[in-house]
């Protein structure tokens, strides 16, 4: 019975974590629906691994002595970070902010974001230039490669705290697309296997 118990309990940790992905639909309502194909069409970490995008669950309760994200610092580099609380309450030119976290980009290094509180929706690009919406939720870290197509918004809860990651000094410059000649785009090409087309 308890070995059943375990194994449901797994199943459950599964289903969620295929479920935080998904292909979008190219419907033009409120960007923060979550706006699923129909039938929806989830997308596996392995799927997101493919393209680079590496996630890990940690613990947001203790982030300040969290061993496992210490060890993620370490191995990855990540020696800078701050916080990043946005919300129409506490963010000045939210909207305006918001519309440029949505406006599809690359940045020439990694993207990290680490949720502590609330939840948001980050999109980026496959090999065949299809959106992957990537739904992060408290405790949720994530990775996004240099070079990727991406952008981020909240959802309907309107709220999420996050914080960033980097390596050495931040820089925080979005490259908005096309960006095809860029040093970053085309490593990422090049590693990922992307079909390059004109947008």
């Amino acid at each position: 019975m308890l070995l059943l118990m375990m194994l449901i309990a797994c199943l459950f940790c599964f289903l969620s974590l295929i479920h935080q992905a998904w292909f979008m639909d190219d419907s033009n309502e409120d960007k923060r629906l979550p706006h699923h194909l129909n039938p929806h069409q989830f997308v596996s970490p392995d799927q997101l691994a493919e393209l680079g995008v590496l996630y890990w669950n940690l613990n947001p309760k203790d982030y300040e002595n969290d061993a496992e994200l210490q060890k993620i610092r370490e191995d990855r580099g990540y020696n800078y970070t701050d916080m990043l609380d946005l919300c129409p309450e506490k963010t000045e030119n939210y909207e305006e902010k918001l519309n440029n976290f949505f406006t599809e980009h690359i940045h020439g290094d990694e993207e990290i974001r680490y949720c502590l509180t609330g939840s948001g929706y980050f999109d980026v690009r496959d090999k065949d230039d299809r959106w992957i919406r990537i739904w992060i939720k408290e405790g949720d870290l994530i990775i996004l490669p240099a070079g990727i197509y991406h952008r981020f918004t909240l959802d309907t809860s309107n709220y999420i705290k996050l914080m960033r990651l980097f390596k050495g000094e931040p820089v925080w410059t979005a490259f908005n697309r096309p960006q095809e000649d860029h040093p970053a785009r085309k490593e990422y090409v090049q590693t990922v296997g992307v079909a390059l087309e004109a947008h």
